[in-house]
């Protein structure tokens, strides 16, 4: 805990010297040097990288807009994104490419000329593996993205840069992920107790890397088929993430600074109490299957309480102005107060990044399309899913009721495309809290069946299919911004979909 702390004390005085950017405009400080800081410490970059990154993905900002699109948060009049109404994302866009550009001083600064260096190469393959993870979340949220100009020495900058292709950028991601894990070696120097993922342990980011070409593999399944098994069974081959202890996660802090609390609780303690809401379909599918998540999930609506039947219900998404007039909070389940929500929360919650839960479903899938392993292995690496969720905090479950498993625990009898959306329901429960990564699942998959809210919005009421690029974009790299656009089916908008979205 000592340790953790210290580490977050100094990630916090980092922070402070950084120059934030990551627009357009900024693309110079992605090699540019701090001008009140000389010499970075590549493991404060790393720690400063891992828990922004980890915390970004559940913050309030990304719950009323991503997670209310894949229906875990209800969203609402204060949310215009939540209601389908499109805006550019900014934020979302300069807050990665400043994790990028931090991962880049790494690299270009402060290990420079140590790739072949016992002092360097391990950290610089940890820290390009942590690189292409945060690549693969902001094309999978935009589509083209500028890549291959936007890391070069800081000495030679593109104020400019071209817009990569998504395919483009898939494919060097693969290849550069193959090379960063070939790269790690045991007996090198690591970070250390800065790594708040895995404490420099080299075997740890080894599986870390193969999972990550796992789901690098899964996600262009249906966009490029050949190269996605290549890929597929290549990372099956390889160790991958075994158990929880392998789960990728930084801790977090009830009793400290609200910045280093988890994100859904800083949403509680700092957030707009409008916005505290689930949504309906959540709500609802827990429900449902008397999965018995759903206690620490959700809160009871604070009339059933009081009246002493507790009951859990989320609010609709997108709904128009007439029917959230006739809202009364009450009557709906805000996030858990005993879990989520709750301050004094004995063992505080992770900021999960990656988890053997998540593994474990990809083998599932994998083993449905006979990729690296056989469909009839797809139920058990499935059931260890479901097993291996519900073991995690705050839930804790390590013994599931019967009837539960009774009533979810088969994939027998079903058409393949049945028994991934049974797959696919179980990890949308899973990723609850990482709203990103849900997001890109249920876009690849189609599943969670989801129905669109009613407001029309920029959609005509549909659930948008990726976010908007940085208004600086069209402003600063014109051209450039334009060349992008015109590749997307319904220009920068919501309704465009991404290169890997084409499930038919």
């Amino acid at each position: 805990m000592k340790n953790k702390s210290s580490i977050y004390r100094k990630v916090l005085v980092l922070t402070a010297g950084l120059l934030l950017g990551g627009c357009t405009k900024n693309f110079s400080d992605l090699n540019t040097p701090p001008t009140t800081v000389t010499n970075i410490d590549p493991a404060l970059l790393l720690s400063k990288v891992q828990k922004d990154a980890a915390f970004s993905e559940g913050t309030e900002t990304a719950n009323i807009q991503v997670g209310s699109w894949v229906q875990y948060w209800a969203g609402g009049l204060v949310a215009p994104t939540s209601r389908y109404i499109q805006q550019p994302d900014n934020n979302m866009w300069a807050a990665h490419y400043t994790l990028l550009r931090n991962l880049g001083q790494i690299r270009n600064q402060a290990l420079k000329g140590k790739e072949n260096d016992p002092t360097g190469r391990t950290k610089l393959a940890i820290a390009r593996i942590l690189e292409i993870f945060i690549w693969q979340r902001l094309t999978d949220l935009f589509g083209a993205v500028p890549f291959s100009q936007t890391t070069e020495d800081a000495t030679d900058v593109n104020n400019k840069p071209v817009y990569d292709s998504q395919q483009s950028v898939y494919e060097h991601l693969i290849a550069d992920l193959d090379a960063a894990i070939a790269s790690i070696n045991a007996s090198d120097v690591s970070y250390g107790n800065a790594d708040f993922y895995y404490k420099g342990a080299t075997d740890n980011w080894k599986k870390f890397g193969n999972s990550l070409k796992l789901r690098l593999g899964m996600r262009i399944k249906y966009a490029a088929p050949q190269l996605a098994e290549k890929t597929v069974r290549e990372a099956m081959s390889q160790p991958l993430f075994s158990d929880n202890k392998d789960n990728a996660a930084v801790p977090t802090f009830n009793d400290a600074q609200t910045t280093n609390a988890n994100p859904i609780l800083a949403q509680f303690i700092s957030g707009s109490p409008d916005l505290r809401y689930l949504a309906s379909a959540f709500v609802a599918t827990l429900n449902d299957k008397h999965d018995p998540r759903l206690t620490f999930i959700a809160a009871p609506t604070v009339n059933s309480r009081n009246s002493g039947t507790p009951v859990y219900k989320g609010i609709g998404v997108a709904l128009t102005d007439a029917l959230l007039s006739g809202i009364i909070k009450d009557d709906y389940s805000t996030a858990s107060m005993t879990t989520y929500f709750n301050k004094t929360l004995a063992t505080p919650i992770p900021a999960y990044v990656f988890t053997y839960a998540d593994v474990c479903f990809f083998k599932a899938e994998a083993a449905l399309m006979g990729w690296g392993a056989t469909p009839a292995e797809a139920e058990k690496f499935y059931q260890d899913g479901i097993r291996a969720a519900m073991a995690m905090q705050p839930y804790n479950i390590t013994t599931i009721p019967q009837a539960y498993i009774d009533a979810e625990f088969s994939l027998a009898g079903l058409t393949s495309e049945k028994q991934l959306e049974k797959i696919m329901t179980q990890k949308w429960i899973l990723l609850f809290g990482r709203d990103y990564e849900a997001y890109a699942e249920w876009r690849r998959t189609g599943y969670p069946v989801l129905t669109p809210g009613p407001n029309q919005g920029s959609t005509n009421g549909t659930i948008p299919r990726r976010a908007v690029y940085s208004s600086l974009e069209a402003l600063l790299n014109t051209d450039n911004y334009k060349a992008a656009v015109s590749g997307l089916s319904n220009g920068d908008s919501y309704l465009s979909k991404v290169w890997w979205d084409q499930k038919k």
